[in-house]
């Protein structure tokens, strides 16, 4: 190897190599952004079109069915889902991962563009709005005081907080919630207006009338010009009483005869409570490349500045802040990293036994690992949990080629040669093993950087920065390692401890040559333990559970509340009342920290929603984790009436509380869908496995549908427009004009008082003035109310009609189990043309699944290549590819012996294996071949490169298993994802590093025989050139 050469006569070209990766990854590494995750964004794209006054049937017909045509044939679109409700239609395009939102959100406008002309003429123009699908909360600030009221409170979290924190760097958007917005309340009397022979509209109309402020002009004199306003001169209650509503010189009726006026909330049923008392809330919002970190950081540090600025008995704090769980998991990677390498150190003293030796690798490792922070920086990733858990796991791989040169030239220097003499042959011997196995690693990662969809923005962060840091530990290793074995290494005699570990070593190495020359009488022993680990692996794949990601604690549960369809907003605001109750006991309890309530829900959700976090204690200070206070949880609800309750925890990967079962039936008709969806639910009562089931359809929600005698209206001079101004401003109120106060505005609502109006007999006594001579005539004589149930929404999915249903998982029972069984009872109950889709963590599972799949395939095929073009053979990769199917037999050991599932994070583990497993075979067959070339025979060449490489593979297992110990004995936040990773990979090493020493010798002996190695041709064409030039 030229450059190993090149670094063992010259080693202080060697030295400044590795300083300049040490100081270019320190610089990488302060400047590299700290994230919880990759920047995951799937793009997404939202048509929103109102069309005021029309039914959710009108809307889906006339407004969702053509936009959702033209937008179908735009490229790279993932799933289109839309809801059609009253008034208005929701259509979400999702794209992939590797769309431009920007160029996707242009292709949606010029479809829209060309559908216009086919939507009705009275619809609003269709609004394009982009977004990414991450966009969520991270942080909840609650505003609190014991002196001010709900309006107080509103208006100074409007003026001060929420200016000012929106103006904060990486922000996108700052949510009000639980706001009471001021407004002067005007509360018409049906009663008064009909004895006064007034109507809504003559107040409609002298409000915006009178309370105006325009400009007259201006009074140009011939020394000064005067601007003329016409001021607005309704600004206090008391003006509003007197406004002036008619007079014909003997009487004037005011506004005050026929209202009750006072300033108070537009909405007072919304609330927004913590820990049991009323509250403002303030959601922040990240932009979606921003550094939650570092968002959440500057908002906390503005709030100290407005902290002793408070009005008095004002409070200030936060509830939900995600940078806890965050920062706690990335604490306790770093702290996983430390002890990983601590323990790998110790672990190759105890081998070596000599300070000096130990001290290599204790300085090859972290130059390689700081090193990869370089590869981080220029594929353009960040500092957060999988490219810190990819350097966890990349200690165990760094580490193996330090160890193999090292236990190398140690044995060279064992035998007598000096230092440097030692570390030139003992690279030169081992070089192109290194380079092979670096090659391996490498190839297994690279299919990983074309898996799609969520996981594969997640893995590609991790997957480049493995391969980044096996590069980096590959070029130390063949430069930095010899220098410093030649300079550090000395020839001395062995102290007690290292002739024992020697001792033991070598009885190790007898007893393992014995065990092969009896292994080698019996070659078809080795396929006998190909066969049984094929069979292990294949029972493993078939029957272990599968989930798309470990669930995690993330030290916070969600609750979802829905009530009855058509439950009023003050109805639901008491039934989660009852839920706060049975909940604030819990905070006197050693789990729960604090109860966030939120009633209705947002702005997605009806007056029929509620919602609740529920924040945990910091993990080493509660005894239970997420899950068992979710399950204490879901009984304490379960007898609470009329509402149903789901508490979920966050989802590992996909964020939200978002149910992970989400299996989706798509037909022709909703009353079909509602039946298919009613006998799936009937049946999955029986799984216990399912809990919280639900659907996204009900079609009961009760209406009042008023039917317009239309030829009457006509022949009476009365718009629908006017009857229909009436209704809106009586029953549920509207803005008409504007007042100011202390320099801002406020809407003037007019509404009727809601006690005069509670029955449907309440709305025919309400006049309206007829533009033929201005007869006054009752609601009832033009129009007709009943009550009747009418659907709220319409979803479609993927341009069909479509009823979602929805559930948890209980305890043990995986999302594959909960799909594949749902898959299979539709299967049984639905007709064959009933359409089966999924949605959200249940599709991500089924796309990623597949993918992964191809993925391990994929990097089968590669690394076979890569060793086939090394090894200048296709037999000799053959035989180190025997050791994958030992390796991933352990994963499975270890997943059935532990309970845990197949999922995205173990998989990848089983990918990583490939290389991990392939390794040791490489170091046998290598040296193998080069004892052939030295002269050796077949069989005792075998035998003595599998005793010799022995050690360096006792060596770097053992380092690769302690380095993943950590991983798997991990605790705290995020642990189960590391649990995860490091379960498969310790099992996997275990089992195939034993197994390896007996399989790989022995397949080499059934199928290596008639080989030579990368050199034969060479060797050949050299002894033909020589045997030409005699005669020449």
């Amino acid at each position: 190897m030229k450059l190993s050469e090149t670094a063992v006569r010259r080693p202080v070209f060697a030295l400044v190599i590795s300083l300049l990766l040490l100081t270019f990854g320190l610089m990488a590494w302060q400047q590299l952004p700290l994230r919880q995750y990759p920047d995951v964004t799937r793009p997404e794209v939202v048509v929103m079109t109102s069309y005021t006054g029309a039914s959710a049937e009108v809307v889906e017909l006339q407004i969702t069915n053509p936009i959702e045509d033209q937008l179908s044939g735009i490229e790279g679109i993932r799933t289109i889902q839309s809801n059609s409700a009253r008034g208005i239609s929701r259509i979400v395009i999702t794209f992939s991962e590797r769309r431009d939102l920007d160029n996707a959100a242009n292709d949606v406008r010029e479809a829209v563009a060309r559908v216009m002309r086919q939507l009705p003429d009275d619809a609003d123009t269709p609004l394009v709005m982009k977004r990414s699908a991450t966009e969520e909360a991270i942080l909840y600030i609650i505003l609190g005081s014991t002196r001010m009221t709900g309006l107080e409170l509103t208006d100074y979290a409007r003026r001060t907080l929420q200016e000012r924190l929106s103006l904060v760097s990486g922000v996108s958007n700052v949510l009000l919630l639980g706001a009471q917005d001021q407004v002067m309340r005007v509360e018409l009397d049906p009663d008064a207006l009909n004895a006064r022979q007034l109507t809504v509209n003559d107040i409609i109309s002298t409000l915006r009338q009178e309370n105006l402020e325009l400009r007259a002009g201006r009074l140009q004199g011939p020394q000064r010009t005067l601007q003329i306003q016409i001021s607005r001169d309704y600004n206090r209650l008391e003006d509003f009483q007197r406004l002036v509503l008619r007079s014909d010189g003997q009487q004037t009726i005011r506004l005050g005869d026929v209202a009750q006026i006072s300033t108070g909330a537009r909405n007072t049923d919304q609330v927004f409570r913590s820990n049991g008392r009323n509250v403002v809330g303030l959601a922040i919002e990240p932009i979606s490349t921003a550094n939650p970190l570092d968002v959440i950081a500057a908002v906390k540090q503005e709030l100290d500045h407005f902290r002793p600025f408070l009005p008095d008995g004002a409070d200030l704090d936060t509830t939900f802040d995600a940078s806890i769980f965050i920062q706690s998991a990335i604490n306790e990677v770093y702290f996983t990293l430390g002890l990983a390498m601590l323990l790998v150190v110790l672990v190759i003293f105890i081998f070596l036994g000599t300070p000096r030796a130990t001290l290599i690798p204790a300085i090859t490792v972290p130059v390689s690992l700081i090193a990869a922070f370089i590869g981080i920086a220029l594929f353009g990733f960040s500092i957060n949990l999988m490219t810190l858990l990819a350097l966890v796991l990349a200690i165990g791989l760094v580490v193996d080629d330090a160890i193999v040169v090292l236990e190398n030239i140690h044995r060279h220097l064992d035998e007598g040669k000096p230092p440097l003499l030692a570390a030139w042959t003992g690279i030169r011997e081992v070089g192109f093993a290194v380079i092979a196995t670096t090659t391996v690693l490498i190839a297994t990662f690279v299919p990983i950087i074309f898996l799609e969809g969520t996981a594969g923005q997640f893995f590609r962060e991790y997957a480049l920065t493995l391969a980044a840091a096996v590069a980096f530990s590959s070029l130390i290793a063949l430069t930095l390692t010899p220098v410093l074995c030649s300079k550090l290494l000395k020839a001395h005699s062995s102290g007690e401890r290292q002739r024992l570990m020697h001792r033991l070593l070598n009885w190790l190495e007898k007893h393992y040559r014995r065990l092969l020359e009896v292994g080698l009488n019996h070659r078809w022993l080795a396929l006998l333990v190909l066969i049984l680990a094929l069979s292990g692996t294949g029972w493993g794949f078939s029957q272990l559970p599968r989930a798309y990601a470990p669930q995690e604690d993330q030290g916070s549960i969600f609750i979802f509340v829905r009530g009855q369809e058509g439950a009023s907003a003050a109805r639901m605001r008491d039934s989660m009342m009852q839920v706060e109750e049975r909940l604030l006991p819990l905070l006197d309890g050693p789990n729960l920290s604090n109860i966030t309530l939120q009633a209705p829900g947002f702005s997605t959700q009806g007056d029929n929603s509620g919602f609740l976090i529920l924040s945990l204690k910091p993990w080493n200070q509660r005894p239970d984790d997420a899950f068992t206070v979710l399950a204490d949880i879901r009984r304490l609800m379960a007898d609470i009436p009329d509402v149903v309750i789901i508490p979920r925890v966050r989802s590992a990967l996909t964020g939200g509380g978002g149910a992970p079962v989400r299996f989706v039936l798509g037909g022709s008709s909703y009353e079909e869908l509602q039946e298919w969806a009613g006998i799936m639910m009937r049946a999955a009562a029986d799984n216990p496995g399912l809990v919280d089931m639900d659907t996204d359809f009900n079609e009961t929600q009760p209406q009042v549908r008023a039917r317009i005698d239309r030829e009457r209206a006509a022949l009476l001079g009365v718009s629908a427009q006017r009857m229909g101004e009436t209704l809106e401003v009586m029953l549920g109120g509207r803005a008409i004009t504007r007042f100011e106060e202390r320099g801002r505005e406020y809407d003037v609502w007019l509404v009727g008082q809601p006690r005069a109006l509670q029955e449907l007999d309440d709305l025919g006594k309400l006049l309206i003035r007829s533009d033929q001579g201005g007869q006054l005539i009752r609601l009832d004589n033009l129009v007709s109310f009943e009550e009747v149930g009418e659907t709220p929404r319409l979803p479609h999915y993927n341009r069909n009609r479509a009823i979602t249903l929805s559930a948890s998982l209980a305890e043990g029972y995986s999302l594959g189990e909960a799909l594949d069984y749902l898959d299979a009872l539709a299967a049984e109950l639905l007709p064959p043309y009933a359409l089966i889709d999924y949605r959200g963590e249940s599709l991500d599972y089924r796309t990623s699944s597949a993918a992964i799949e191809i993925i391990f395939l994929m990097a089968l095929v590669i690394v076979f290549l890569v060793l086939a073009a090394q090894f200048e053979s296709f037999v000799h990769p053959f035989v180190v590819l025997l050791t994958v199917p030992l390796g991933l037999a352990g994963a499975m050991l270890g997943l059935w012996w532990t309970g845990e599932t197949i999922n995205i994070y173990t998989q990848l583990a089983m990918i990583m294996l490939i290389g991990l497993s392939a390794k040791n075979g490489i170091l046998i067959v290598e040296f193998a071949n080069q004892l052939r070339d030295q002269g050796l025979e077949f069989r005792a060449a075998i035998l003595e490169a599998s005793r010799r490489r022995l050690r360096p593979i006792l060596m770097t297992a053992a380092t690769t298993l302690i380095g993943t110990l950590p991983l798997l004995l991990a605790t705290g936040a995020g642990s189960e994802s590391r649990q995860a990773i490091g379960l498969v990979v310790f099992s996997g090493v275990a089992l195939a590093t034993l197994l390896t020493l007996l399989v790989v010798p022995l397949t080499y002996n059934l199928l290596a025989r008639h080989t030579g190695s990368p050199e034969t041709v060479s060797r050949l064409l050299e002894q033909q050139q020589n045997h030409q030039s005699p005669r020449q």
